[in-house]
């Protein structure tokens, strides 16, 4: 048992779990945000220009009992579509934000991750440019066919002329 704990306290001291408990936090406190975004700001602006509060929307499915006083026995069962709709809503707006931020950090990576090579680039050719270079030999050109065959001639007429001797 000691093992298992000695394992844990391993495991939550890594920096990865720590992250994800930050990024849980702030992903809560973020969600919190767009649902009074939706619930205070963007659904009473829908339901003033459809006139109705959209939230509230519901369909009954079984009307509710009461008792001779007048009180509930049975509760209503109801559908709340405007609930959903809601819910809907605050995906979406969340959604769309998770986006944009990744969108914004990938684009902010690739510009670095850019900015990386090209540094990299820069310093190989600085380096290749400060090498110190080796002389260059000179090449004759190299001699033509006739030129070939006339030197060719020759050492066959040389030849002869030795073979006479």
């Amino acid at each position: 048992m000691k093992g298992f704990f000695k394992e844990f306290g391993a495991f939550i001291r890594r920096g990865n779990v720590i992250d994800l408990a930050v990024g849980m936090i702030i992903g809560t406190a973020f969600n919190k945000i767009v649902s009074s975004l939706v619930n205070d700001i963007i659904m009473p602006a829908v339901g003033s220009l459809l006139n109705v509060n959209i939230t509230d929307a519901k369909v009954t499915l079984v009307q509710e009992v009461l008792d001779s006083e007048g009180e509930i026995v049975t509760p209503a069962v109801t559908l709340n579509y405007g609930q959903f709709i809601q819910t809907i809503i605050d995906f979406l707006i969340i959604a769309f934000s998770v986006f944009v931020i990744v969108k914004v950090i990938t684009g902010l990576r690739n510009r670095a991750e850019a900015a990386k090579k090209k540094k990299e680039e820069e310093a190989a050719a600085l380096e290749a440019a400060e090498a110190p270079q080796e002389p260059v030999e000179e090449v004759a050109p190299a001699p033509t066919t006739n030129e070939l065959l006339s030197e060719i001639v020759e050492l066959l007429k040389k030849d002869k002329e030795e073979e006479k001797e």
